[in-house]
């Protein structure tokens, strides 16, 4: 009798948990899954920013555009000054205009987006410059070797 009480004993012992082994094994196994998770996500942030500031650039674009054609060609002058003039109700003509843009537009980085018109950066652009400094938040000019997202072609410094 007592040798079938150590045997249900030492059953019960063995199905207590898991050994401190076990769980290293596994908090090491999740360890190189993320290692190797993680970087991929980050690549995939940055490209999905950069996509979403191109796309918030040509939705300025066609706002100013909108301005343009409601104010006989002409697109509003100015520099950072210009998204106050396409976010109020305005009069043009004799006729009541709605606003071209409903908020400041910002990139995906919370930065302001940059304005020009007339363009300074290419002399030979019909249409304003809109550009976001990219993820650097940092004016770089531009050119191919910037990080700055804009809506006009590469440019030479």
């Amino acid at each position: 009798m007592k040798r079938i009480a150590n045997r249900s004993a030492n059953v019960q012992r063995r199905r207590g948990g898991f050994t401190l082994i076990e769980i290293l094994i596994v908090i090491a196994i999740i360890l190189v899954i993320a290692a190797m998770a993680v970087p991929q996500l980050m690549g995939r942030q940055r490209a999905a920013m950069i996509s979403a500031a191109k796309i918030t650039v040509k939705e300025v674009e066609k706002a100013t555009k909108f301005y343009a054609a409601d104010h006989d060609g002409e697109f509003p002058q100015g520099s950072q000054e210009v998204w106050e003039q396409l976010m109020q109700q305005s009069e043009y003509r004799n006729t009541k205009l709605e606003p071209y843009l409903e908020e400041m537009p910002t990139d995906p980085w919370g930065e302001l987006l940059n304005y020009t018109y007339p363009p300074d950066k290419n002399q030979n652009f019909s249409k304003p410059e809109i550009w976001s400094n990219g993820p650097n938040r940092v004016d770089d000019g531009g050119g191919a070797d910037t990080d700055d997202i804009g809506n006009w072609p590469i440019l030479t410094k």
